[in-house]
């Protein structure tokens, strides 16, 4: 048989194990996906943000753009001025459950697909807000 030894628990978890809604900036600009990425930057621009929540006609958060990711399809030669965001999304997501996923789950999840944020939803999938990494 092994010894374990077991340290007492303080009241409040580590930073890791936080969930990752105690940790989120706000929303900000929140965008329905059939926005054209003109538009888009437009209202970055305007906010003065480097990123929008992008949300479906029934306000469920379907993913995040950043300034530099619709730059970059507005410069490429495919780009015509229809082209909405819910093309450049894609399908649903990345994103991350505030009350299941910890902050440590998330700064992982960020690492692996080299991302510098990710939206934030609840149980039903509406935007809270933003887990950014630290600059």
């Amino acid at each position: 048989m092994t010894l374990v030894q077991m340290q007492p628990r303080s009241a409040c978890p580590t930073p890791v194990h936080r969930p990752v809604g105690d940790a989120i900036d706000a929303a900000g600009p929140q965008v329905c996906d059939d926005m054209t990425v003109e538009v888009a930057l437009a209202v970055m621009s305007s906010a003065r943000t480097d990123h929008l929540l992008v949300c479906d006609e029934d306000g469920l958060c379907t993913g995040l753009v950043t300034q530099a990711q619709l730059a970059t399809i507005r410069d490429s030669s495919a780009y015509t001025d229809q082209v909405r965001l819910r093309a450049v999304i894609g399908e649903r997501g990345p994103f991350v459950t505030s009350s299941r996923t910890t902050m440590a789950e998330a700064e992982h999840a960020m690492r692996y697909r080299e991302l510098d944020a990710l939206p934030v939803v609840d149980e039903q999938g509406s935007a809270l807000g933003v887990f950014a990494r630290a600059r």
